[in-house]
């Protein structure tokens, strides 16, 4: 009972409150985003290394005003305001600013959401270095069974760019919808067990038009994706992450992702791992893909993902406004302005400055899966932050 009491002290609510159809919806997403694994199958891929780490104080960083679309503000009330609950700062390779909200415990794991998609496409490269990987066959070269689906005449690289003609949309908050089922297939949703996500993925229809015209943000392509790299590799999704990603990385924390009836990892969006941790991934791409005096992946294949990709596909998309000069390439976002970054729903951000040598990780509790406006504040104030620190 004195748990129970603690419990609804610090989150508002009952532990028993939270459960499978409301686990995204405020205020019961503060706590579920750092227990997906209570919820949801999951598999812990990676234990940690079990070393202590001591955060940095933020406090005087926090208080500082920067200037936002709607005006000027101290960064600890838009960090309240927009719902984060960490933000960590690391510059020139050297973590700077820990900040956690009082409903996040420092060394919590937290659900990353689609910056999922960004560290899966790593995977991706590591396969496509060791020639195991093939960006310009056939994905039914690896999933023979998506033949008649949207997948049935794309390419591994339109996958990996977002740019199948895929006839599904990402309509979050509609129950009816083909998303709907496709969270059922991957268990984040009540009913589901009936269909595999595997399973799933091979129904989806096909748009008119050629694949690669236009970008369209879908997370089944990056599921797909995951599937692809099984298939490449013969080896699960959480061991491609564990061994070619969060070892060599060298990662404190624990790491784990969500799974399905069969065990198929969401590889799109179902990642949770500590704030610092996400960092250390960031700072990564930073440096070329060496991290821990080693190489993770390719320089040449971060140089690709973060200057590559087709400028007419993002500009016939939907989130041109977003990044105007912007590109998307190998799962990550590219600015336009020389910053790039893997994004999440309900306020995740990943944000790489190379020439500000910054590294920023905010992780967040949004109660709307997208909002515009916390976007911009949000690039707005990443952009102020490196220049701060």
């Amino acid at each position: 009972m004195v748990g129970t009491t603690a419990f609804a002290a610090k989150y508002g609510f009952r532990r028993d409150a939270v459960r499978l159809d409301n686990w995204r919806l405020s205020p019961f997403s503060a706590w579920a985003f750092q227990h997906v694994g209570e919820l949801v199958p999951s598999v812990q891929l990676w234990d940690g290394t079990g070393e202590q780490e001591a955060l940095r104080d933020s406090a005087g960083l926090v208080a500082e005003t920067v200037s936002l679309p709607g005006g000027r503000e101290r960064i600890i009330d838009f960090l309240v305001r927009s719902h984060a609950d960490a933000l960590t700062v690391m510059k020139a390779g050297n973590f700077v600013a820990d900040w956690f909200a009082p409903t996040m415990e420092p060394g919590n794991r937290h659900i990353a959401f689609s910056i999922s998609k960004s560290i899966v496409a790593v995977v991706a490269g590591t396969l496509q270095e060791d020639g195991l990987l093939d960006v310009r066959a056939p994905v039914t070269r690896y999933v023979p069974e998506a033949a008649g689906s949207a997948y049935g005449d794309a390419m591994v690289q339109h996958v990996l760019d977002m740019a199948v003609a895929i006839d599904i949309d990402e309509a979050y908050l509609d129950p009816r919808s083909a998303f709907a089922r496709y969270r059922k297939a991957m268990l984040w949703n009540p009913g589901g067990g009936e269909e595999g996500l595997a399973e799933f993925l091979c129904t989806i229809p096909r748009l008119a038009g050629d694949h690669g015209e236009i970008f369209r943000y879908r997370s089944p392509n990056t599921d797909m994706l995951g599937v692809i790299l099984e298939r490449a590799s013969g080896l699960r999704m959480p061991d491609l992450l564990r061994d070619r990603i969060f070892a060599p990385l060298g990662a404190r924390g624990a790491v784990s992702i969500t799974v399905d009836r069969e065990g198929t990892s969401r590889a799109s969006a179902g990642i949770s791992l500590t704030p610092r941790d996400l960092a250390r991934f960031g700072e990564m791409m930073r440096q070329g893909g060496v991290a821990g005096g080693g190489r993770l992946v390719s320089g040449n294949w971060v140089a690709d993902t973060i200057g590559g990709g087709s400028k007419q596909a993002w500009d016939r998309s939907d989130f041109h406004s977003l990044f105007p000069n912007g590109r998307y390439h190998n799962k990550w976002y590219q600015t336009g302005e020389g910053a790039y970054c893997g994004i999440g729903i309900h306020g995740q951000w990943l944000y790489v400055d190379p020439a500000m040598e910054t590294v920023i990780v905010r992780l967040a509790c949004q109660p709307e899966p997208v909002t515009d406006a916390f976007d911009r504040d949000n690039l707005a104030l990443f952009a102020q932050l490196a220049g701060m620190v």
